[in-house]
């Protein structure tokens, strides 16, 4: 069935800028930078492929934000200066000239952190080892080390670092940054409790573990100006915990939705692994309450795999925006096959194996072929 003519297609504004349409590439660690943490060839051919094929809005993977302890694996591109943000100048603009938004997802990884060519050993909240094991297929092995606990001073040149790459974002052509708090990274073990056991005023009480993201949120806004997009993003579960709530369960969702919106943020993007599930018993998903307690756009990524169940998210009003991930993986074009009724490949695990990089992917369809 043809969605040519669906609210998929129909244009929608983000902060200052009109997305030509309401789909979006969500982020996906690729694993396939160059060791100087710069964007290779491989890398703007996958994302422009994205734009081409007539996606709005691409969000990049997580790209690590300073020089000390914010890389979270091997072969991550980085924004930690300007000559790493200068690489993605190329792709800009080839994006631009297909009318695509390009935002830069800002990341660090804290106790997820699996290699750091910067430091050997890891910061985080409280000194708790991370659950579960490093992923193989981003270079890890064995468990995650256990972290130091970060200072005052530590936890100010984190939020300096986010606030630094987002000004080499602007400077070198993006169109906006989405800071990750979000899967279990450094500013969501500030949020759970069991990462952070801290007693001081980022600990406790969840208005103080929601503090760092309305430091790092406000400084990052006051340092791009109105017309630069500034998003968050979100979640209950981690890519080393597939079963985490929020414990204050509809009130955190309020506190911290509501956070967003008083530090000015353009939009929010929420990532559950279904994302019209019920975030809690008997509520509504976690894009919904977003999108009810916050009034911003909302991105909702999770799940989606076709065109219709995109349209169900946004004909009931959970959000404004999906964001597709590994179906697009499956289907580079899936916008493109999305509007004219085309087939779609279901994702397929092996395309990580034996690394979730692009050459692996490549790979896997030469084989398809």
């Amino acid at each position: 069935m043809t969605l040519e003519h669906s609210p998929l297609f129909s244009p929608a504004k983000i902060g200052a800028f009109t997305v030509k349409n309401r789909l979006a590439i969500a982020p996906m660690i690729r694993v396939s930078a160059d060791n100087a943490g710069f964007m290779t060839q491989a890398m703007a051919q996958y994302y422009r492929e994205f734009a081409e094929a007539g996606f709005g809005l691409i969000i990049t993977e997580g790209l690590y934000t300073d020089k000390r302890f914010s890389q979270t694996y091997r072969y991550q591109p980085g924004l930690s200066d300007i000559e790493q943000a200068k690489s993605w100048q190329p792709l800009i603009a080839s994006v631009n000239d297909s009318n695509t938004l390009l935002i830069a997802q800002l990341m660090h990884g804290g106790a997820l952190s699996q290699h750091n060519k910067y430091r050997d050993h890891t910061l985080a909240p409280s000194p708790v080892r991370p659950l579960g094991k490093q992923m193989t297929f981003y270079y890890g092995q064995g468990q995650y080390a256990l972290p130091e606990q970060m200072t005052t001073q530590d936890i100010q040149e984190a939020v300096e670092g986010f606030v630094a790459a987002a000004v080499n974002a602007k400077a070198s052509g993006f169109h906006g940054v989405e800071i990750h708090g979000a899967n279990g990274y450094l500013l969501d073990q500030f949020l759970t409790p069991y990462t952070n056991q801290r007693s001081d005023l980022y600990g406790g009480p969840l208005e103080n573990r929601l503090r760092l993201y309305r430091e790092i949120l406000l400084a990052v806004r006051a340092a791009v100006g109105d017309d630069f997009i500034v998003g968050v993003r979100f979640s209950q579960k981690k890519v080393n915990d597939s079963e985490h709530l929020w414990p204050e369960a509809i009130e955190a969702a309020w506190q911290t939705f509501t956070m967003a919106k008083n530090c000015k943020v353009d939009y929010i993007h929420t990532t559950e692994p279904q994302a019209s599930a019920p975030a809690f018993a008997n509520s509504p998903s976690l894009a919904a309450l977003a999108k009810h307690y916050s009034g911003l756009p909302v991105i909702a990524n999770g799940g989606i795999v076709n065109g219709e169940q995109a349209l169900d998210v946004l004909e009931n009003q959970e959000a404004d925006f999906i964001a597709i991930g590994r179906a697009a993986l499956a289907n580079p074009r899936w916008a493109e096959a999305v509007r004219h009724g085309k087939t779609l490949h279901a994702f397929d695990y092996d395309m990580f194996k034996p690394l979730a990089n692009l050459e692996s992917a490549k790979s896997y369809f030469q084989t398809r072929i």
